[in-house]
């Protein structure tokens, strides 16, 4: 059976695998669903249509589930989803979906969020995502997998942030991150590319010199955006990290990217 404190209260109806452990003064609500070996520290609150994968943990005074922060949200049975192996720190907080953005919010699995880290309503989160204390995403965002946002960082709604991407502490992201990208500044610009991450996870020296190649020439001075990025896909059709970032701006061009300071607008 769950091993439940005696100060915690599961409201009827939860779903509760036999082997989750909840601590001192947690609440669970009555549509939650917690997988295999789920870990409540104390002090955690989640509510709401929430399921949360095997493995998970979830530290003091995280809130997981409760309405979202959304004037237009009317009480529509949205849901959260959380995957597996996720560490949830104190604080954090992750709310569920509306009908304005598809009724769910996707947490992938093998993340690590940090103090302080808000998910808004209809986010989209890959896996093995790093978000630093007290990075916040506003609503609608996607966050592709092995993604890294620095400390106190602040993601505006409906932006994208690439796979491999870097967010630097600190900074404002407005415009769609490229993947394997790296921004930072007050108002986010791109300041290269994130070989350090992508060395660390095995990238071969091929992958990178392609990905310079492309970087230098996407964002070049001649021609605009959609010329530049029709030149690196004929040129780098082998590569796959190349094709990601066509693909990635292709998938919805009427949306600007983060650029660098000295980048033509195009």
């Amino acid at each position: 059976m769950p091993q439940i404190h005696k100060t915690a209260i599961v409201e009827p109806g939860a779903r509760l695998d036999d082997t989750v452990s909840i601590g001192p003064y947690c609440i669970v609500g009555p549509d939650v669903e917690l997988g295999p070996n789920v870990r409540l520290a104390s002090h955690v609150v989640v509510t709401g249509r929430t399921r949360i994968g095997a493995n998970t943990r979830i530290f003091p005074f995280a809130s997981i589930g409760h309405e979202p922060q959304d004037l237009k949200y009317k009480g529509e049975k949205s849901r959260l989803e959380i995957g597996e192996n996720n560490i949830i720190r104190e604080h954090v907080t992750m709310n569920p979906g509306t009908e304005g953005g598809g009724m769910v919010t996707r947490v992938g699995s093998n993340c690590l969020f940090m103090v302080g880290v808000h998910v808004a309503h209809d986010c989209q989160i890959g896996d093995h995502v790093i978000m630093a204390n007290n990075a916040t995403l506003g609503g609608h965002v996607v966050v592709g997998d092995y993604a890294v946002l620095g400390g106190l960082s602040a993601v505006h709604q409906f932006v994208r942030i690439g796979p491999h991407a870097m967010v630097g502490g600190m900074s404002g992201v407005e415009h769609d991150v490229i993947p394997y990208g790296s921004v930072m500044g007050d108002r986010a610009r791109l300041a290269g590319l994130n070989i350090r991450g992508l060395q660390r996870r095995g990238f071969s020296r091929d992958d990178l010199q392609a990905l310079r190649s492309a970087y230098h020439l996407l964002f070049a001075e001649k021609g605009t955006l959609m010329e530049r990025v029709d030149d690196v896909a004929a040129l780098h059709k082998d590569s796959r990290p190349v094709r990601e970032i066509v693909e990635f701006i292709r998938a919805d061009s009427s949306r600007a990217i983060c650029q660098p300071r000295t980048a033509n607008a195009g």
